[in-house]
């Protein structure tokens, strides 16, 4: 089955990937410019029909390579509380990894 695109789980998240595509994933532990392989696939899809995995599709992977590692924006946390002068600020910044999808195999 030729597969055109592919549901995969990283990070606790889901990905809707095609080859082509590129995607900003949690934090992983590769360097820039390595291949790596998603194999947590849930479900292919393509010309053939959808095939649903229980819980992932036996076989199947993705393979990805790494773009780079960076930050997300930062995000400003703010808690207020009414009439008790209490305010508390701080920030976050979220580490990403760009992922740029080569390949489906099933």
């Amino acid at each position: 089955m030729v597969a055109s695109f592919a549901v995969v789980e990283t990070g606790g998240k889901q990905y809707r990937v095609a080859p082509g595509d590129t995607i900003d994933v949690e934090l992983l532990p590769s360097g820039e410019g390595e291949q790596i392989s998603l194999d947590r696939v849930l479900l292919l899809g393509g010309d053939e029909g959808v095939t649903v995995g229980t819980p992932t599709v036996a076989g199947a992977s993705v393979k990805a390579e790494v773009v780079k590692h960076d930050r997300a924006k930062k995000i400003i946390v703010f808690k207020y509380k009414n009439k008790v002068r209490s305010r508390r600020k701080t920030g976050h910044r979220q580490a990403f990894t760009r992922l740029h999808i080569q390949e489906i195999t099933a």
